[in-house]
Parts: structure tokens; C-alpha cells; sequence
């Protein structure tokens, strides 16, 4: 008998009412114990909130305006009882479920319930549904899906959608119950979902078939790899100290990172959220097949956008090519790019991840051929990096990376093995709302609420809000992005489902009593708005109060 989705449902109810990791880890072990066979892979996913996994192209292409439709199409109300109920919830699922439970609503007597599977299905139909009509098919998706639901299966269904469970699981605990159940290493399962992408694949390998499966997952050409994260260093002091002294400095390029597979005459270029860019960035594979010095190997590095003289022009020029495939001899015209490496992954079939940094490095300088490799300093000597540190500002870059030399290469992980230093402290948020402007910017959403992620739940936690930075171009186009992500609103904001980063800059971190994080930022302003970079890897609560503790150790110690 198919797994009752009412099963993920009550799962998540409980994973909410503990704060205890041990306990959720047990939660979750002893459910995928209960899951049958063929079930694993959706059961896993849709627990997590991630009806794709994070390797898969694909999206649901269903907007927070559809989802809202959808909503008042199946659970017609007065506008006053939407806005009494969503307004006082913390998501659109808690406030879905909220809705049906006031309006008595739920499935027709005797119709059979959703199932797993069939809720699997109908995410991955939202995914096929293209061509004229093809909204109105979406929506009607959603609502056959919605209209058998009862109130709390309601509720994860919208989370699925949002892809924000605020459950406090992520792939790391996931990753721990996965290991549990099975009775493996947890470093096996995690090494496996690194390289493959995809933990309902990795959890059904380690349930059915245990530390074999788990062992043959391996390197895929044209199955991208999740990239290795850095740490932040507030000077390259810092960061050479970290690394026990001798180690390698490269320019931090203010472009988008990416990961290139090459085999024979087939290259592939994808972001750092696995998406797919190479029909968007013909002069990069054409640099690829030129320059490359080999036919058969993985390699990463940055693209830039150009100007005259070859200075970087600012990102969110190159943003205008991402993805982009329409007008693209007029683009590559109007904002040529250029490639820098700075790692190997593999090359031909003997994967290289598991090499010290050093090793990739020598082993790149043969395989880039013609590429160019990011500017790179090997020192120990502080002065000597604090030199290297002002030629890459002064070349227009956004700072350096300061690498251990015998690290290997820990994918989707954030250590610090790898350090970043900046020019100036920024951090990477989520938009998770904005206010209504007034003034100049009225009927602009133009104050946007920043989250970080605690690194422990895996919960957006708000730590400010800001207008400052972008220019009434950017209002407008950003005002039309947010309502498309819309998931409810109150009588001045717009709250919207977590999917855009920005970049924000701020002069410090300060307690706060506002804000549930107990901090927030000071003097905020977002610098450039990071559509390369998904919001799993915002940064985190625990940073931004490292940063608070270091400022007020820092202001002691003047005052003694």
C-alpha cells in the first residue's frame, strides 16, 4: 500500500515540536525504517521540502501569486478572513492550514487519500507543463492537489512548493537519519550526497543496499558537483594565522563561479546552484574547446564580465548574461566575459577531491592549457599578503582567498580550509519580505527585510531591514520579482517565499531586542543583489554574532 502523505504530514508536526537534534535524528530513522522500497527517494524529498533534488535542473515554475490563486480558487473566503489569517501566520503553510481549519474544509467524504507517490508525481507533471495554456494547467495541478487535502497536508504541500519547511531539518540531519537507519557511516552518506545531489537517490542506496551502494557513488561528468564553501576572515592576518602559515592567497574575482565538465568535443558550464549556464555562455565553451590542455576533465573557476582594458566590470553586468540565450551576439557585444581557473575536480576518470589543494593546483596549471588561473600567492609572509591583498582591490577585485595547501576539496561543505577576506564586511542574505515605499519610491516594495540562516535549525532568522543601495531602475524590476514570490501579506509588507540573496554591507552588528536572532545590522545597504547564489548558502546567525562578540571584545579592550 502507497505511503499515506498524511505520514510526512504528522513527521513534520513532530519535528517541529522538538528543538532536540538527537531527537529529530531518531524521528526520521525510525520513519524511513516505515517507508516502503520504492517510495524512499520522494519520501525523502518531500520531507525536507525539496520536492527536486538540488542537482535537478528543472523547477516546479509555479509562482507565489499561482500558489495564492490556487489557494482561493479551492478555499474560497472574504478578503478580511484571508488577511486575519495570513497576516497572523508565520509561512503560507501554517496560514493554509489555519484557513481550512476556520473554514472546515478538507477532502470530499470518501475520497481516498494523497499518497507519496502521488504527490511526488503531480510536483514532477508541474515540471513537464509547457506551451500555450500552460499556467492555467499548472494551477489546475496545484488545486486537484490542494482540493484532497486535509488541513495539515495542506500545510506541506505550500511548504514544498516554498521549499521552506521550518521544520529545523536540513540535509544535515537528514544525512545523520539516513546513517542511522541504514546503520552506515555517516561520512559515507554524506560524502555520497555530496558528489551525487541528490539525498533521496543516496538514502534509497543506503536503506536497500548499505555501504557498497553508498562506495560506487562517484564523480559524473555532466552531473554537477555542489562546490566548496569559505569562511569568512576580517584581514589576511587573520586568515594566514588560521591556516598555520604557509599557504596559498588568489584573487577573490567579483564574477560568478563555475563549474566546468569537459568531455571530448561536449562542454558543460554550470553555476554554483548547479544550474545549467552553457547555452548562455557560447564564448566560454568556445574558450574551453580552444584553450582547454585536456579533453577529459572537471574544472572550476570564474567568469567575469569585462571592460576596456580588461578591468572587471561590476556583477551585476554579468548578470546580465546568466542565463540569458536570447540576443546573444548583441550581449556578448555589449558585455564580453572572461574565464579564470582555479581548481580540478577530476581529470579523465580518477576523481581528485580527495587531493590536497597543493597537488589539484599542480595538476591544473597542466590541464588549463591556455585558460588563464586566477592570480595566486604562496606565502607565509604577512606583508607579502597584505601586498598581494591591495594589487587584487586595486585590479577592481573584491579581495582574496587564503587556502590551506593540504586541504582536499569538501564539497557543499563551509570550513576553513578556505578563508575569504574583503575589502569592506558584507554578508550574504535572504529576502524574505519588503515594506511598501513612500515618497519617491512609492508603490515600490523598496525596505527589505534580511534573514541569516541558523546553521543548527536551518530557519531564516530576520536581522534587519534596509532601501539603501539600489536605484529606482532596480526598485521597479525588484518590486515586480517579489510580488511574483508573494506568500502573504499585512497592510505595509509583502512577505515572500526565501529565493533571492543579497549582498549586503553594514558598518556593524548590534544586540537587538527587534529582531528573533537577538541581532542586527547597522547602517545596512545592499551592494548587489546575488542571483548565482542560492539561499542554502546565505550566511549564517552564528556569523553575524561572532562578528557582534569580536566588535564588543575589540571596544573592551580599548577601554582598559
Amino acid at each position: 500500500m502507497p505511503l499515506p502523505f498524511a505520514t510526512v504530514a504528522e513527521l513534520n508536526d513532530r519535528l517541529k515540536a522538538t528543538s532536540s537534534r538527537t531527537e529529530m535524528t531518531r524521528l526520521l530513522a525510525e520513519f524511513l525504517h516505515a517507508v516502503p522500497a520504492a517510495e524512499i527517494r520522494p519520501a525523502v524529498l518531500l520531507s525536507i521540502g525539496r520536492a527536486l533534488p538540488e542537482a535537478d535542473s528543472r523547477t516546479l515554475n509555479v509562482s507565489g501569486a499561482a500558489l495564492w490563486e490556487a489557494i482561493r480558487r479551492v478555499f474560497p473566503a472574504p478578503d478580511p478572513v484571508y488577511h486575519r489569517v495570513f497576516t497572523a501566520a508565520e509561512d503560507v503553510g501554517v496560514g493554509l492550514r489555519a484557513l481550512m481549519t476556520q473554514l472546515g474544509a478538507g477532502p470530499a467524504p470518501g475520497a481516498p487519500p494523497l499518497t507519496v507517490p502521488e504527490v511526488y508525481a503531480g510536483f514532477l507533471e508541474l515540471t513537464s507543463i509547457a506551451g500555450p495554456g500552460s499556467q492555467q494547467r499548472r494551477l489546475q495541478v496545484l488545486c486537484d492537489l490542494l482540493a484532497r487535502a486535509t488541513p495539515s497536508e495542506a500545510e506541506y504541500l505550500a511548504k514544498n512548493v516554498v521549499r521552506e519547511m521550518r521544520s529545523g531539518v536540513g540535509e544535515g540531519v537528514m544525512v545523520e537519519a539516513i546513517a542511522q537507519a541504514a546503520g552506515v557511516p555517516p561520512a559515507l552518506v554524506r560524502r555520497a550526497n555530496m558528489l551525487a545531489g541528490d539525498l533521496g537517490l543516496v538514502a534509497e542506496a543506503a536503506l536497500l543496499q548499505g555501504t557498497t551502494a553508498l562506495s560506487r557513488v562517484a564523480v559524473e561528468y555532466f552531473r554537477p558537483i555542489k562546490p566548496m564553501l569559505a569562511q569568512v576572515a576580517d584581514t589576511v592576518a587573520e586568515a594566514i594565522q588560521i591556516q598555520g602559515g604557509q599557504c596559498a592567497l588568489e584573487y577573490k574575482l567579483d564574477g560568478a563561479r563555475v563549474q566546468i565538465h569537459r568531455r571530448d568535443d561536449r562542454v558543460a558550464i554550470f553555476s554554483r546552484r548547479l544550474s545549467d549556464l552553457t547555452a548562455s555562455l557560447p564564448e566560454i565553451v568556445e574558450q574551453v574547446l580552444s584553450g582547454l590542455g585536456c579533453e577529459h576533465c572537471i574544472v572550476e573557476g570564474e567568469v567575469i564580465a569585462i571592460g576596456p582594458g580588461g578591468r572587471p566590470l561590476p556583477f551585476q553586468e554579468l548578470m546580465r548574461r546568466l542565463g540569458r540565450v536570447r540576443d546573444l551576439a548583441r550581449m556578448r557585444r555589449e558585455v564580453p566575459v572572461a574565464l579564470w581557473l582555479f581548481d580540478a575536480l577530476a581529470q579523465g576518470e580518477v576523481p581528485l577531491l580527495e587531493r590536497p589543494y597543493l597537488e589539484r593546483w599542480q595538476l591544473l596549471t597542466h590541464l588549463a592549457g591556455r585558460v588563464p588561473l586566477a592570480p595566486r600567492l604562496v606565502t607565509a609572509d604577512l606583508r607579502a599578503g597584505e601586498d598581494f591583498m591591495r594589487e587584487a582591490t586595486d585590479a577592481g577585485h573584491e579581495g582574496v582567498m587564503v587556502k590551506r595547501l593540504d586541504a582536499a576539496y569538501t564539497p557543499g561543505q563551509r570550513g576553513k580550509a578556505w578563508l575569504k577576506v574583503k575589502s569592506a564586511v558584507t554578508a550574504d542574505l535572504a529576502i524574505v519580505g519588503a515594506d511598501w515605499g513612500y515618497g519617491r519610491r512609492h508603490g515600490w516594495l523598496s525596505n527589505y527585510h534580511l534573514a541569516a540562516r541558523d546553521e543548527e535549525t536551518g530557519a531564516l532568522v530576520m536581522v534587519g531591514k534596509t532601501f539603501k543601495g539600489p536605484t529606482d531602475a532596480v526598485f521597479r524590476e525588484m518590486t515586480a520579482r517579489l510580488l511574483a514570490l508573494e506568500t502573504h501579506r499585512t497592510a505595509g509588507s509583502v512577505f515572500v517565499r526565501p529565493e533571492i540573496v543579497a549582498e549586503v554591507i553594514f558598518n556593524s552588528v548590534h544586540r537587538s531586542a527587534v529582531y528573533p536572532g537577538g541581532v542586527g545590522l547597522r547602517f545596512s545597504r545592499i551592494l548587489r543583489f546575488r542571483d548565482d547564489k542560492p539561499v542554502d548558502e546565505v550566511d549564517t546567525i552564528q556569523f553575524l554574532r561572532a562578528l557582534h562578540e569580536r566588535d564588543a571584545a575589540k571596544a573592551a579592550s580599548r577601554l582598559d
